[in-house]
């Protein structure tokens, strides 16, 4: 496998979908029509906690989704010390700073999003112990292989 068909495999995959329990979104938006929006929902659904990511809402002090937003992964990793993946709907470009930030925090896998791809990132990712997908969605992923959420559901 080459480029960032390495970074699709089922079985990691599956690992992440099954054990993940909290997810830091980066990229969240608060605009319904957004697909992070609809992605944060649709998790939550399924069992999952979600936390928000975005700066500027931070700044406004709002919540989405029942969920207060922050800043950035730092500021999520002090009140939530198990984040087990960061989910990034970010440009391509941009995405290797958050997996990077991932890292620091203790985060045990990335998930890069639809049309999101840094394979030197996801490389990073990989060599610090982390699972990592990429050019992909949960919500894509979780019904091809019949997974409806982690298998312990979170006290939401």
């Amino acid at each position: 496998m080459s480029g960032s068909s390495k970074f699709h495999d089922d079985e990691v995959i599956r690992r992440v979908m099954t054990t993940t329990k909290t997810i830091a979104l980066v990229g969240a938006s608060k605009n319904p029509d957004r697909p992070s929006n609809h992605v944060m929902s649709t998790l939550q659904e399924m069992g999952y906690k979600v936390i928000p990511i975005n700066p500027g809402l931070a700044k406004q002090n709002v919540t989405l989704h029942g969920e207060r937003v922050y800043a950035d992964l730092e500021s999520v990793s002090s009140e939530y010390p198990s984040i087990d993946m960061v989910d990034v709907f970010r440009r391509s470009e941009d995405a290797g700073q958050f997996v990077d930030e991932a890292i620091k925090i203790g985060a045990k896998s990335v998930w890069l999003q639809v049309g999101v791809v840094d394979v030197e990132a996801g490389e990073r990712a990989v060599s610090a112990g982390l699972d990592c997908v990429m050019n992909t969605c949960p919500l894509i992923e979780g019904p091809r292989l019949g997974i409806d959420g982690p298998h312990e559901k979170t006290d939401t």
